[in-house]
């Protein structure tokens, strides 16, 4: 699962995403709100942790712009603000928990783990399903013509984000930026490996290559 932690406090930001990491979660920091709502907007993160003191842009700016643009990815808010009408100002800006500084570690990944699994029930019953094919995307499964197809995770993440918006063009850039990271240390070449595995595994001409740009799924219902 992908995190993003926007933190100005650099010991605080560091500690998080040691634990964080340390936890499973492939975490990326943001230490001020400008860097933090660009790096949201990207829409690669699962949840999203969000201080609301921050230099340049504060907590609140950054969470109503989010959710103004039509981001429903979970955020969960860190403060220092305990007050009631602080938590009320903080929930009704579009966060989905509240968590009051200081906190410990244990309190802090059972709220991840409930963020996680209210996400996780959202995309059981979101099988993407095709003429061609049927997905099932918490599984990694594909099914066609009474197969059962494996993908690896990269593999699903890239189906996924495909099949998702059937018919539109998708940058290699943006694959790139969802699939393996904003700051991530690989080759955007991956992006062509893992598009031509998954030609090859599902057998299929419907991910089509726009020369220059990326790539789309076609939809075969609209093609003549």
């Amino acid at each position: 699962m992908k995190l993003l932690l926007i933190e100005d406090e650099h010991r605080l930001a560091d500690a998080l995403s040691y634990l964080l990491k340390k936890s499973g979660y492939d975490t990326d920091i943001a230490s001020d709100g400008e860097t933090g709502i660009e790096m949201a907007l990207t829409g690669i993160y699962d949840i999203i942790i969000l201080d609301r003191m921050l230099p340049k842009l504060d907590g609140i700016s950054i969470l109503q712009e989010f959710r103004h643009e039509g981001f429903a990815t979970p955020v969960l808010f860190l403060t220092a603000k305990d007050t009631l009408k602080d938590r009320v100002q903080g929930l009704d800006a579009g966060a989905d928990d509240y968590l009051v500084k200081p906190f410990s570690s244990e309190e802090l990944l059972a709220r991840l783990r409930a963020l996680s699994r209210r996400k996780n029930k959202e995309l059981v019953s979101a099988k993407i399903t095709i003429p061609e094919m049927m997905f099932d995307p918490l599984r990694g499964e594909v099914t066609k013509e009474n197969e059962i197809i494996q993908l690896s995770v990269k593999e699903s993440l890239l189906l996924e984000l495909l099949m998702s918006n059937l018919g539109q063009v998708i940058t290699k850039e943006r694959i790139f930026e969802k699939i393996w990271g904003y700051y991530s240390g690989t080759e955007i070449a991956n992006v062509d490996l893992y598009i031509h595995y998954l030609r090859k595994k599902l057998n299929t001409t419907s991910i089509r290559t726009v020369r220059g740009v990326g790539y789309f799924f076609e939809d075969k219902q609209y093609v003549s």
